[in-house]
């Protein structure tokens, strides 16, 4: 039991170091200067959450949330706003890790279209809550940077401008990582 204690730390810890690793690095394509880029960087977080269900996942979204606050990468106007845009935007990507256990007995079971499925599933919910809470922020704190266009429609251009490209990116990512290695979605310790 203290083995797989140690095992979630461990992972947690360096599955989060990687993915702040991969939203600094360029290999993002930035597309605002004030945040938003179509970046690898959710992966990991929905690596853990595929392999260690919810708990795993909210923990390493929330601390890389953090983690870009600590290494000044974070574009923050008020503190509520980088609560939302920080805080509980990374942390829900975790909420992918809902499906963990079911992406499990369909490896265990080689059901490959239905681990397949599933793991798609939780990208798309990580990926849409997260879109809801930058949206959500950039609605509030941001409002409109055009003239005369609704602060609504400019955060959803804004924000849709690059979790629609990350959504699809991290979807064909994952699904062809688990596709080629399923067993390593299995929780081994």
């Amino acid at each position: 039991m203290r083995s797989k204690r140690i095992l979630f730390l461990v992972e947690v810890s360096i599955f989060t170091a990687l993915a702040l690793l991969l939203d600094i690095l360029p290999l993002s394509f930035k597309i605002w200067a004030q945040g938003g880029s179509i970046s690898f960087a959710m992966i990991p977080v929905f690596i853990v959450a595929f392999r260690w269900g919810l708990k795993g996942g909210l923990l390493s979204g929330f601390l890389w949330g953090v983690l870009q606050v600590a290494t000044g990468t974070a574009y923050i106007l008020t503190p509520l706003q980088g609560f939302i845009d920080y805080a509980l935007a990374f942390t829900v990507i975790g909420f992918a890790g809902i499906f963990a256990n079911r992406i499990q007995q369909a490896v265990k079971s080689g059901e490959t279209k239905k681990y397949l499925t599933y793991i798609t599933l939780g990208v798309l919910l990580g990926s849409t809550l997260r879109f809801i809470a930058h949206y959500v922020a950039g609605l509030v704190f941001f409002g409109s940077a055009i003239e005369g266009q609704p602060a609504w429609l400019y955060s959803l251009i804004y924000n849709g401008s690059y979790m629609v490209p990350s959504f699809i990116l991290c979807t064909v990512i994952v699904f062809f990582l688990f596709h080629k290695q399923p067993r390593t979605l299995l929780n081994v310790a």
